[in-house]
């Protein structure tokens, strides 16, 4: 939650601080998309509600009318939904001349509810049942990308080919080349802590030119909250110093893959760390092991939401820090879900499958669906893995394909118990468009490959 309240917006706009408003929601790709307003009249009465297309969630990444969908198409005319600014979302964002920022919740034009496939609307729906089981959930989410020395317009102009990286060698947790990058990095993390997202950290990752954004953990809907707008604002920034970031999972065969690894904890309304228990083993609660048996259980079901498209896939590889076999294990970067603080009440379980291609909402509540269902099931822990899980046999693996992976949701009881059956299947006809687009394109592999050994 944000500490800029409406008043504080109305004495900047009054006082000439501030002239612009984004009044934004997310969409299924957990991009930001909204309207630019002028200051006066969002105090005046856009704060109370506007409106945006309906189709905005129910595109793909090109911004197509995908057909297919039930809740939005030509046949319904596509009309507006109501986009509800949430004030604890409202801040100031400081990378961009007297602009403020707020996050909408989308409403149905006619009733009123909120639309059940928006992704903002998903994840409140767990949160909910969370409360109503008496706990929160606190989260985190790292995000990895990769910083290059040249702009978004030159990048295309070029097809994408021959890409200056900000760095020449692997530069995990290397300060002289990450100094080198401080224009654009100190940016970000003063950039973030002023628009009220509490940085802890940036560091280089495992490849010429990668870095990782860390900040404070929260609850579930403001960390998804917080991500949304870290992923808007880097690029922002990064266009502003003549950069380009790339959040794209696997943007380089022999890159490292860029991640988006989820710590989550549960906790008690009243502040009670539910997880730990220094009694138990590792210090794990009996709900933490029924929360992570949830989590096993369903892996291959909630990939879907932690790699929603082709690309994500090809993260996945053996020896690159990306994991290949959805187990648990103890402090262990091969495996799927890392317990991590164990004998402390910081003990939490990370998912390490996500990309950083992952919309938040969508990921997070797939993981709490997951792990509340192992909460009211009561479901076995299985014993943790040790040792290198790329080479373990006849163990649980991660869906390697998308097919595969929007298969499990569509089939996933639990998911449809947990999202609601319009939901899955507005999500599934996502992942299949995905695959359609993707089948029928022709690669510059398959060019340089066969064109004259074919």
């Amino acid at each position: 939650m944000s500490s800029y309240t409406i008043d504080d917006l109305r004495k900047d706009v009054a006082e000439g601080r501030i002239d612009t408003v984004l009044a934004c929601q997310v969409d299924m790709q957990g991009r930001l998309m909204g309207k630019r307003f002028q200051a006066e009249y969002f105090v005046e009465s856009a704060w109370k509600e506007t409106h945006s297309c309906n189709y905005l969630i129910a595109t793909d990444m090109e911004m197509e009318t995908v057909s297919g969908y039930k809740a939005t198409s030509w046949e319904k005319g596509y009309g507006d939904y109501t986009m509800k600014p949430d004030l604890a979302t409202l801040r100031c964002i400081p990378w961009l001349e007297g602009t403020a920022l707020v996050l909408c919740d989308m409403l149905d034009h006619h009733t009123h509810e909120e639309v059940a496939h928006s992704p903002r609307a998903i994840l409140k729906k767990q949160v909910k049942r969370l409360e109503d089981m008496g706990m929160k959930a606190y989260m985190a989410s790292e995000l990895e990308f990769f910083l290059f020395d040249q702009t978004y317009e030159s990048a295309q102009a070029s097809g994408y080919r021959n890409l200056k990286l900000a760095s020449a060698y692997n530069e995990d947790y290397h300060i002289f080349q990450t100094t080198k990058e401080e224009e654009v990095m100190r940016a970000i993390r003063t950039g973030l802590q002023g628009a009220g997202i509490p940085v802890e950290n940036s560091k280089g990752e495992a490849s010429a030119g990668q870095e990782e954004i860390n900040v404070r953990y929260a609850d579930a809907l403001a960390m998804a909250d917080r991500h949304a707008i870290i992923k808007n604002g880097c690029k922002e920034i990064a266009w502003s110093k003549g950069k380009a970031i790339t959040f794209l999972a696997k943007w380089n065969y022999n890159a490292a893959g860029s991640s988006s690894h989820i710590h989550q904890s549960l906790w008690s309304l009243e502040e009670k760390p539910l997880f730990f228990d220094h009694t138990g083993k590792y210090g794990m609660s009996p709900l933490m092991h029924n929360y992570v048996a949830g989590l096993l259980s369903h892996a291959s079901e909630i990939t879907y939401f932690l790699a929603p498209y082709i690309n994500s896939y090809k993260r996945f590889m053996a020896g690159t820090f990306a994991p290949t076999k959805a187990i648990w294990s103890k402090d262990n970067r091969t495996a799927g879900y890392r317990l991590c603080g164990e004998e402390t009440k910081g003990i939490r379980i990370e998912c390490r499958v996500g990309g950083s291609d992952l919309n938040p909402y969508l990921a997070f509540a797939a993981l709490l669906a997951a792990g509340i269902d192992g909460i009211e099931n009561k479901l076995e822990l299985e014993a943790p893995f040790v040792g290198d899980a790329y080479g373990g046999k006849g163990i649980r693996e991660i869906p390697r394909t998308l097919r595969a992976a929007t298969a499990a949701m569509t089939e996933s009881a639990m998911l449809r118990k947990a999202f609601g059956d319009d939901v899955i299947d507005h999500y599934t006809r996502a992942g299949e468009w995905e695959q359609e687009e993707y089948d029928r394109r022709i690669t510059d592999w398959e060019v340089a490959r066969g064109f004259e050994r074919a």
